[in-house]
């Protein structure tokens, strides 16, 4: 096969990644992305190179060279090249029924690892980094002792991607839970203030940094200020909140605040949905987050919740573990599953024997296709 090029499938197989050396190497690079963000600071780089990350550049020089392009010639440069080239460069040609073409690595704003990134990293055999947080949290559930006490601290993780000295003396602080779930946080970084400012999303509670890496001037104007969030897809009606003591805050460790505090309100928004509805739901262990339903029939039923950008790498980890139930529905955000392609990129993932037993919905949908489910059930049986 010729350097750079990717051997185009209908659909990828089960959680592989698709052959061919550039969609190899985009996985690749997303894996030194997500891991480097996490042990130094993003502006500058200095020599010695982590050893992966050296192993990342070698490997890019060569397949660059070997298609006739010009290399990065060190990892700054690098990175730059992964916030320019999107997954459709002829260099990468990753299949677009596996990842959105115009996908990056490192967001152009932020210059942060993007969550499709994180999603991509995610993607293989070792699950990357949404297994560390699924690490993260089976370990705490084995230090709590008893499932009340877990589902408080998950609470906590999910509500507070970013706790400041000051919450300790808010009526909902907790003594108990913040001593079993303190050393999952850690000192805010360097590379994510602003003139010695934290920023903070006012949607998602996540980290935010602006474009011209100033502090925004609150006011009128502030709103539409152009500034990135690692959730993304926030709305930008507000400036974002300045933390400006950021010395005295904790962040969350990033593979918890992506894959358990983003798909937070989702979750609330379904579990919501189920109470109103009066429908039972006990939390499962394994899955982020999992729910399985009472009183749904002879079948088992289970509902999973996602935030997730890329719908095809969604239904392939889906794939790779096989679902847990008779049938489970997938609960995504209303502005994802809404978008053109979503929820069929998602079901052609899926191979013909799941595509029955996985179903996208939303918290929106949840129930009514809860309910209809059950009336075809009735009717088959």
């Amino acid at each position: 096969m010729r350097a750079g090029a990717a051997r185009r499938t209908d659909r990828p197989g089960r959680g592989e990644a698709p052959e061919g050396g550039g969609s190899e190497l985009f996985r690749e690079l997303a894996c030194m992305v997500a891991a480097l963000a996490e042990i130094q600071g993003l502006r500058s780089f200095a020599l010695p190179y982590p050893r992966f990350a050296q192993q990342a550049l070698d490997r890019t020089v060569g397949h660059c060279l070997a298609a006739g392009e010009t290399p990065p010639r060190s990892l700054p440069e690098l990175w730059e090249w992964c916030r320019t080239r999107p997954a459709d460069d002829r260099l990468f040609a990753v299949p677009a029924a596996l990842i959105t073409p115009d996908t990056t690595l490192v967001h152009p704003i932020g210059r942060m690892p993007t969550r499709s990134c994180l999603e991509v990293a995610s993607h293989g055999s070792d699950g990357g980094v949404a297994a560390h947080a699924r690490a993260l949290l089976g370990d705490l559930e084995a230090r709590c002792g008893t499932a009340e006490r877990y589902r408080q601290c998950r609470k906590f993780l999910a509500r507070h991607p970013v706790v400041h000295q000051q919450d300790r003396f808010g009526p909902s602080w907790s003594k108990a839970v913040w001593s079993r779930v303190k050393e999952l946080y850690g000192p805010l970084p360097e590379f994510l203030l602003v003139d010695g400012v934290f920023l903070r999303c006012p949607s998602c509670g996540l980290p935010a940094l602006s474009r011209d890496g100033k502090v925004p001037v609150l006011g009128p104007s502030a709103a539409a200020a152009d500034f990135w969030c690692e959730g993304e897809e926030c709305p930008r009606d507000d400036p974002p909140e300045l933390i400006r003591e950021p010395e005295q805050a904790w962040i969350l460790q990033r593979s918890l605040r992506t894959f358990l505090a983003l798909p937070h309100r989702t979750e609330e928004a379904a579990r919501d949905a189920l109470h109103h509805a009066g429908i039972d739901h006990e939390a499962l262990s394994g899955p982020l987050s999992a729910y399985r339903l009472g009183d749904t029939g002879p079948g088992v039923v289970d509902i999973e919740v996602y935030d997730r950008l890329q719908p095809s790498l969604l239904a392939a980890h889906l794939t790779d573990r096989a679902p847990l139930a008779d049938r489970t529905l997938v609960v995504v955000p209303v502005t994802l599953a809404g978008r053109d392609g979503y929820r069929e990129a998602f079901t052609d993932t899926l191979p013909a024997l799941l595509r029955n037993r996985l179903m996208l919905t939303t918290p929106v949908d949840l129930v009514p296709d809860l309910v209809r489910t059950r009336r075809e059930e009735k009717g088959d049986a």
